[in-house]
């Protein structure tokens, strides 16, 4: 269970929407990459296998490494008129790009 982080009913809606047109067995999975100019970015993808050390969450997955950079963080979905996409509000961050996408602790 995944319960280091808060997700909105509105991510959580997203998440199972996003699953429904996916073989059974696909999982939603984030994660904390090196990247971007800040230094780190996060990284949404669906997978079908998961690692010994995977937390889960109902259709939702994080590795260990990910999830310690983002506990006490909260992940919401947002439509607005320049596009559609997952956000992380995370308390540990120090930085973040001018364009919202990679950031530093």
């Amino acid at each position: 269970m995944i319960k280091e982080i808060n997700f909105s009913n509105k991510a959580v809606e997203k998440i199972g929407q996003l699953l429904i047109n996916k073989p059974k067995g696909t999982f939603f999975r984030i994660a904390v990459k090196g990247g971007g100019c800040s230094g780190f970015k996060y990284d949404f993808t669906f997978d079908n296998i998961t690692n010994d050390e995977d937390l889960k969450h109902n259709n939702i997955v994080i590795d260990k490494s990910s999830l310690d950079m983002l506990k006490g963080s909260e992940v919401d979905f947002s439509e607005e008129l320049i596009g559609n996409s997952f956000k992380i509000s995370n308390p540990k961050t120090k930085s973040s790009c001018g364009c919202g996408v990679s950031f530093s602790f």
